[in-house]
Parts: C-alpha cells; structure tokens; sequence
C-alpha cells in the first residue's frame, strides 16, 4: 500500500492554473528584504554579519518564481541554508543565518500546492536534508522541533490547498459535463422526432405514390425539409454531445411553457412577458431558454430573500433571442457568479449554444440573469 502511495504522489501531474506574479508578491518581497537588512543592522548577535545580511536579502526574490518553478525555488533556498550550515560546522560559528529567513518556508507550502509529484518527492527530500544539517550545525532543543513543526505545517497547508482547489476543479468540470449531456440529450429527442417525421412521411408517399403521384411530391417536399432540419441539429448535437448515455424519448419544454412554470412557482407573483411570434425557433434554443428561466427562478427562490416579484421576460430581434430573469429580493451577499454549479451549467449551455449569459445583482436591487441567444442554427 505504501508502494503505490509512493507511486501514485511520484506521477502526480502539477496542479492546473498556476498564477503569474502579481503585485502583491512585489510588495511581499519588499517587505522581506527591509526586514532582512533591518535584522542585520541592528542585530547584536548575528555571526558573520555582511555575509549572512546579503544572503538573506539575496535569496528573498525567489518567492517571485515560487508558483511556475517550485522545486527550483526550493533547491535555491534550501541549498543556500545546508552551505550554512555546512559553513557553520567548519569555520566553528553559532547559527549563520538571520531569523527572518524564515520566510523561505512560503516556498515548501508553494511546492506542495504548485508542484508535480516528483517535484514535491526531491524537495521535500532537500528540505529534511537541510533541517538536518542545521540541527547538527546548531542544536537548540525545543526550538528545532517548532521549527519542524513549522515545516510540516507549511507542507500541510500546501496539501491542503492543493486538495481544496482540485476538488473544486472537479466539481465545476462535473456540473458542466452534466450541463452538456442534458443538452445533448434534448437535441437527441428533437432529432429522434424529425427522423420519425421522415420515416412517416417516406410510408405515406410509398403508399400513395402509385394513385397519386402529386401525393408522393408533396411528401418528399416535406421529407427534404425534415432532412436539412434533422441535419443541422446533428451537427449541433455532435459539438456537444459528451456522452453515449441513452435518451429518454419525451417533449422537450420551450418558451410557450414559460407560463406553466411561473404558474408552479411558489411566490406570490411571476410575471411572464413573451414575444407574440414563437414559431421558427431553432428547438435547442427553444429548450434552452426554457431551461434557463427555470434554473434562473430556481435560484431566486432559493437566494433572494423576501423576493415577491420575478419578472421573466423573452424579447426577439435582429437574429437574437434575449432572455431576462430579475427578483426583487434581498441578495445573499456571499453568492456571485463565480459561485454556484448552477450558473456554471447556464453559462455552459449558452456558449455551446453561441449566446452570452450574464449574471448579478441588479442597480436597483435584487439579482439579474441576462442571456442572449442566436436564433439561427450554426452549420
């Protein structure tokens, strides 16, 4: 068992995202190396003092590259501190080094966070092998062992971060490979019933077409324009279609449905406003909106404190359907659209769709869903 931990942590890929350097990481090496050359200037005690002054000063840009290279980070650091310790042993002087480089305990939690398994294997090896040598080099009892302590904790911390990150990771790519397969198999329907349609139409032509011929013309006229639909959602449904689970043959809901939904809604009032002229929508985005609405009012029931309006409303032009969802409720201030499976799953099913969505608190108050799709299918 311990073999294959070992195995499976040495083939651990690097953690994904991995930001670049920001400001803050600047001003963080600004401060540790104005605490540095204050240690040794006003220090009584410190052994070798311009030396270990320019090393501790010298090493704190390495937090810079702590994210994008973290076991060269660590092998730079902690290398530095065995060669002191080293230097320690030989020329017979008591903890070279300053206190404040302790700051090189940010790059053991960065490369249990940002680096790969082997990453992580070699660099914890070079920091125990560091400790070690400084422990030789200058024992002082109970403070060697806080300053393992400190070193785990840096390493657990990164762990878990680590963990936390890729658990989200994976529940994000979970909730829009969920997304994808509902859409999927609604497409799956729509084209499960224009090829019935075909099937339909191709008997009744076969069976008229020997006592009326203009019968069998009129059902090829309509087997070309089922085709030419059928084939432009297959290609729709291949861009997204993510799995080969079965589908379950039913009416899919559209925006002529909206009214039901407002009608089960358990608020006092859902005002509905839809476009006069329905027809001729492609049914993906029929469906979509429909679906859209109905995670939308889901969220502002479940969100919107004290909401007693939801406005839903769906308005069409120029080659685009837009469609509104908005509450008058008292927003919870810790959800965004950074947050929620929910609004992943409707970002997801607009943008497979070619549309934009977007989501908020409202000026005036309460929440808002905006979402824009084409009306026109993508060939």
């Amino acid at each position: 068992m311990t073999t294959n931990a070992l195995s499976s942590l040495w083939a651990e890929p690097r953690a994904t995202d991995a930001p670049e350097r920001v400001s803050r990481d600047w001003v963080l090496v600004g401060v540790l190396m104005a605490a540095a050359l204050l240690e040794g200037v006003l220090r009584d005690d410190v052994a070798w003092r311009p030396f270990a002054t320019i090393v501790a000063v010298g090493l704190a840009p390495v937090v810079l590259w702590r994210r994008t290279h973290p076991l060269a980070c660590v092998l730079v650091a902690f290398g530095t501190v065995m060669a002191l310790g080293l230097a320690s042993l030989l020329g017979g002087a008591p903890s070279v080094g300053l206190d404040t480089m302790i700051y090189i305990l940010v790059l053991v939690h960065a490369l249990v966070r940002w680096g790969s398994g082997r990453e992580i294997v070699i660099g914890l090896a070079v920091v125990a092998v560091a400790a070690a040598i400084g422990t030789v080099a200058d024992y002082t009892g109970p403070a060697d062992l806080i300053g393992g302590f400190a070193i785990l904790a840096a390493a657990a911390g990164g762990a878990a971060f680590r963990y936390r990150a890729e658990s989200w990771r994976r529940a994000l790519d979970q909730s829009r490979s969920e997304e994808r397969g509902k859409l999927a198999r609604e497409l799956h329907d729509m084209v499960a019933h224009h090829v019935s349609a075909i099937a339909v139409q191709a008997q009744a032509g076969r069976a008229t077409a020997g006592q009326r011929p203009e019968a069998a013309l009129e059902a090829l006229a309509v087997i070309e324009g089922e085709a030419s639909r059928t084939l432009a959602e297959m290609r729709a449904m291949v861009r997204v279609l993510r799995d080969g689970a079965p589908a379950e043959y039913a009416p899919q809901p559209g925006v002529a449905d909206l009214g039901s939904l407002a009608r089960r809604a358990p608020v006092p009032v859902v005002d509905v406003e839809l476009p006069d002229d329905l027809a001729g929508l492609p049914p993906q985005v029929d469906a979509a909106v429909y679906r859209l609405a109905q995670e939308a009012l889901t969220n502002a029931l479940r969100h919107a404190r004290n909401a007693s309006r939801v406005e839903i409303q769906v308005v069409e032009g120029s080659g685009r359907l837009r469609l509104r969802v908005t509450d008058d409720g008292q927003t919870d201030p810790g959800r965004s659209v950074n947050h929620g499976f929910g609004l992943v799953g409707m970002t997801e099913r607009v943008q497979l769709l070619g549309g934009t969505l977007r989501a908020g608190p409202a000026p005036e108050g309460g929440w808002t869903v905006d979402a824009e799709l084409p009306t026109k299918v993508r060939r």
